[in-house]
């Protein structure tokens, strides 16, 4: 299944989260798939595309970043997915 995650960084340190990143990674639990990212203009969003079929590892992988940023998850299909199933209902 699909997530996208949005993770607010506002009145966050950026640096600290982009330093993390770069000494550990991701911290993505086996089983949670980074898809692409996108950040922002003015830096205070990051949007995640990220894949995985137990959202409880998304959980963990959010605990380990929530004292950077806070984080909204949204199971999202592509939209071709979603324009077949609508066209087959009728």
């Amino acid at each position: 299944m699909l997530f996208m995650v949005v993770e607010d960084f506002r009145g966050r340190d950026r640096r600290a989260i982009y330093r993390r990143f770069r000494e550990k990674g991701r911290l993505t639990p086996a089983g949670v798939r980074f898809v692409d990212s996108w950040v922002a203009a003015d830096l205070g969003r990051c949007f995640q595309l990220m894949e995985a079929d137990d959202v409880t590892l998304l959980q963990r992988w959010v605990v380990a970043w929530s004292d950077l940023a806070e984080f909204e998850i949204v199971p999202v299909a592509p939209g071709i997915a979603t324009g077949e199933a609508i066209a087959a209902t009728g």
